[in-house]
């Protein structure tokens, strides 16, 4: 009884967090991801060298369509199954949509991000709990800043996290919210073993914030091109199907056509 009255307790302090829940999209978009494909950016030695360096950066950019989206499905899935016996690691990810600006300011990403490492503690954190009855009597939110202080210190109580943001371009500018918490997580990276990966369309005013920092570009490859291709000869006109030389003319064609533009992964 009174681990049940626990678990509702945790599960209203983590809703009033943020109401947002990305396991959804993580888990739609791994349905849509045609299996085998993306495995390149797993194997790729800048990310071996991403999973195994503390503090580091790992900026990917990449046209629209070329699989970002996709492709971060695909890194979160290979964090969860990779430390799912450590409970030491604290992971985390935002899916950024300039649709959902409104729920998705500044405060609103980072209580996205303290909500998910609070639920992997085998208990909920204090700090936490903490912030919910200060505010709960008030009927206010917690401020950017103490939103802030409480990940830092449930960071703190991990031997590492990884903090994975796909679509940064999709982040509003307004109140420099895409500044304001870009800001604030390299901040916590100088001050908790913490791993970041972002994505983001080639921007500008977003690349400059990882200058110096390794970067990995999103390209549809040949090889994900052409596994999407085997999959979907099915569907071409039964005169097509009958001649395999033609079905080789049509995946060499369209693999050069995309040339690392726009993979349907």
């Amino acid at each position: 009884m009174s681990k049940h009255v626990d678990n509702q307790e945790h599960k209203e302090i983590l809703g009033w967090l943020t109401p947002i829940d990305y396991t959804h999209q993580q888990i739609d978009y791994m349905t849509r991801r045609q299996p085998g494909t993306g495995q390149w950016l797993l194997d790729s030695a800048k990310y071996q060298i991403w999973l195994e360096t503390e503090k580091q950066t790992l900026f990917c950019p990449g046209i629209p369509g070329a699989g970002k989206t996709i492709l971060t499905s695909l890194v979160i899935k290979d964090l969860n199954i990779r430390f799912q016996d450590d409970a030491s690691i604290g992971i985390a990810y935002l899916y950024c949509n300039f649709r959902r600006r409104d729920e998705q300011k500044a405060e609103d990403l980072l209580a996205g991000l303290l909500k998910q490492l609070s639920q992997q503690r085998s208990s909920l954190p204090d700090s936490v709990r903490a912030l919910y009855n200060h505010h709960k009597e008030k009927s206010t939110r917690p401020s950017f800043d103490e939103i802030s202080e409480i990940l830092q210190s449930v960071a703190a109580t991990c031997s590492k996290i990884f903090i994975v943001v796909d679509a940064l371009d999709e982040c509003q500018v307004s109140d420099q919210c895409r500044t304001r918490f870009l800001s604030k997580i390299f901040d916590l990276q100088t001050k908790v073993n913490a791993n970041f990966f972002a994505t983001s369309r080639p921007i500008m005013d977003i690349e400059k914030w990882f200058n110096g920092c390794p970067s990995c570009e999103i390209l549809a490859s040949d090889k994900d091109v052409r596994r999407y291709l085997d999959d979907h000869m099915s569907q071409l006109p039964s005169f097509v199907l009958s001649k395999p030389e033609l079905q080789e003319e049509i995946k060499t064609e369209i693999s050069r056509a995309v040339e690392g533009m726009y993979a349907p992964l």
